[in-house]
């Protein structure tokens, strides 16, 4: 992450409010499977608890999102977001 661009840490808690997941799912299913350490979380000081970088989440969200949309290709370049 950029040092420059301030970083919002959340809880699995917090984290769960925002994504309306519950907590559990997030550290059963999404923790180490689309969300990872060093990316997507730490831990401080090596400790057991977690904590959520909230912009590279929302980033990569956002990004497979874009991905995800079935488009089209038409003549000339063009897309149709089908």
């Amino acid at each position: 992450m950029n040092t420059n661009q301030p970083v919002t840490y959340l809880t699995t808690e917090e984290l769960a409010l925002r994504l309306h997941y519950a907590p559990r799912y997030i550290l059963n299913c999404l923790k180490d499977s689309v969300l990872f350490e060093g990316i997507h979380y730490i831990k401080p000081f090596g400790r057991r608890k977690i904590l959520y970088l909230w912009e590279a989440i929302e980033r990569d969200m956002l990004t497979s999102s874009a991905l995800e949309v079935p488009m089209i290709p038409m003549a000339h370049g063009g897309i149709c977001h089908g």
